[in-house]
């Protein structure tokens, strides 16, 4: 069976699944007053995420990652990751946090079948960070990243938003981070959405700065993997571990695009910063996938080549906690 692409040869190798919207942290660029709960569908179950992977590890997924808001608040999260793992194919768990239950849970999640991970770190600096998230845990979450580091996890990242008033000696203290740790530091260009358009103005950094600060300190590109994400990443010879940049707004940033989202109400994201979804929980009531493959393959039809960030359009994307790291 093919993987599944759109109409413009793209294929599908990377699947995103956000497991809630809900997250316990305050960050300034995303939820500076924290979650507001709003009505709407219930979440989808770990069979539902089972049965959808299942159809995304036949036509060619070998990279399920799981994002929220922050998934780690979900209790039956271990049942999750041990189904997606049992799956066939030998395919990648992957999970992107902001820490809080690291230390108390890693090993659990390891021993589930977890195999990438991803942690939200945006300054190494403990007051900023408190000011960036609204907690005082940083910490804790360092601590959980040692405890996955210890246990060999084949990936172990930390995302850092790239903002104007972290930048500074930011790149340096996260380059002494990566000096004796196999960690990649990757910093994620701030994006507009519906709910940030002040901050965005205030604090947006062209991804260039990062990539001119890397070239002049000898960082050199990495090659990249048919599931790696849109992160470019460097290399350094005196460091273990890498740097690197996600630049939504760099031209043909969309071109090479190999990933898809589900929303955690079971929408396929034909875009990140799209309007809607198309509504696959109907079809995932049962195990017969024939009809949960043809509409996904419809769906494909009309992704669009890329988003329109540039024009300062986000879709209906209110805000950061939506894109799932």
């Amino acid at each position: 069976m093919e993987t599944f692409a759109d109409g413009f040869g793209r294929r599908f190798r990377y699947l995103r699944i956000s497991l809630t919207e809900v997250c316990n942290f305050r960050c300034v660029y995303c939820l500076p007053n924290g979650y507001q709960k709003v009505a709407g569908p219930a979440l989808m179950t770990p069979l539902e995420i089972e049965r959808l992977g299942r159809v995304f590890s036949h036509r060619g997924v070998t990279k399920f990652r799981l994002t929220g808001g922050e998934p780690t608040v979900r209790r039956d999260l271990g049942d999750i990751i041990g189904r997606l793992s049992a799956l066939p194919g030998g395919n990648k768990v992957a999970m992107t946090t902001n820490g809080w239950n690291l230390a108390r849970y890693i090993e659990e999640w390891a021993a589930a079948g977890l195999t990438n991970l991803n942690v939200s770190v945006d300054s190494l600096e403990p007051d900023v960070f408190r000011r960036i998230t609204g907690h005082n845990r940083l910490n804790s979450v360092l601590e959980g990243v040692d405890r996955a580091l210890d246990l060999a996890l084949p990936s172990v990242k930390l995302n850092a938003v790239l903002q104007r008033s972290a930048v500074g000696e930011g790149f340096d203290r996260f380059a002494d981070y990566v000096r004796t740790r196999p960690v990649a530091v990757r910093f994620i260009e701030l994006m507009r959405t519906g709910d940030n358009a002040a901050f965005f103005e205030d604090q947006h950094v062209a991804g260039s700065h990062l990539r001119e600060w890397l070239t002049a300190r000898g960082w050199s590109p990495c090659p990249r993997g048919s599931d790696d994400g849109p992160a470019i990443e460097y290399s350094h010879p005196d460091h273990l571990g890498r740097l690197g940049l996600i630049a939504p707004y760099s031209p043909g940033f969309c071109d090479s695009c190999n990933r898809l989202r589900i929303t955690s109400t079971g929408k396929l994201r034909l875009c990140l910063f799209g309007d809607d979804g198309v509504d696959l929980r109907h079809l995932l009531a049962s195990d017969d996938a024939a009809p949960l493959e043809a509409l996904i393959e419809s769906a494909l039809r009309i992704k669009p080549r890329g988003h329109r960030l540039a024009e300062g359009r986000s879709g209906d994307t209110r805000n950061l906690s939506q894109l799932g790291g």
